[in-house]
């Protein structure tokens, strides 16, 4: 009975939202944007390649996405801006995102960074299961702690847990706190 109450709630909420979805795309101008907005950040974040190891920002001007960032493979720059020209309404993108050098220095801070921070009080609900809110991006022996979490506390032992990994040269937090969007 509790799974039958679940499904039915869990219906009724996305028959829910299909009517918001509907009405938001009746209207013109901010709704299309916001719209484009959603498809872009969708797009990116199929990319089969794409992992916690890379991140990909976008911004959007009139028709226009440009695309910055960094990634360890160049199939992600790629398949990045194909998929960004098969959104609707794009007219032009312009991909600016680097690629990151290969190294087996990087690969072994990028794996006690990983180790570091999901050992590290909850930390690894940022970092899994499928879309990471937390990015780490590790070029030279520099780290980058890009992304989102859910209080300051939480930027704070992930800022903690990189600084704790040996060999890396330097760490940069950039994480934003925004519950809505943290994992």
């Amino acid at each position: 009975m509790r799974k039958i109450n679940k499904l039915l709630a869990l219906s009724v909420a996305v028959l829910a939202m299909s009517f918001v979805s509907v009405d938001a795309q009746s209207y013109s101008g901010d709704a299309s944007v916001l719209k484009m907005e959603q498809d872009v950040r969708k797009q990116i974040l199929k990319l089969p390649y794409y992992e916690v190891f890379d991140h990909i920002e976008y911004s959007i001007d009139g028709n226009t996405v440009v695309l910055s960032g960094k990634v360890r493979n160049a199939s992600n720059k790629r398949g990045a801006e194909a998929a960004i020209k098969r959104v609707a309404g794009v007219e032009k993108v312009v991909n600016n995102i680097d690629i990151l050098p290969i190294g087996g220095f990087d690969d072994r801070i990028r794996g006690q960074l990983l180790r570091s921070l999901a050992s590290t009080g909850g930390l690894s609900r940022y970092l899994w299961p499928v879309n990471p809110s937390i990015r780490l991006v590790v070029e030279s022996g520099h780290v980058t702690l890009e992304g989102y979490v859910s209080n300051e506390t939480d930027s704070d032992l992930a800022n903690i847990a990189a600084r704790s990994v040996s060999g890396a040269f330097s760490v940069t937090n950039n994480l934003v706190v925004d519950s809505e969007k943290a994992g």
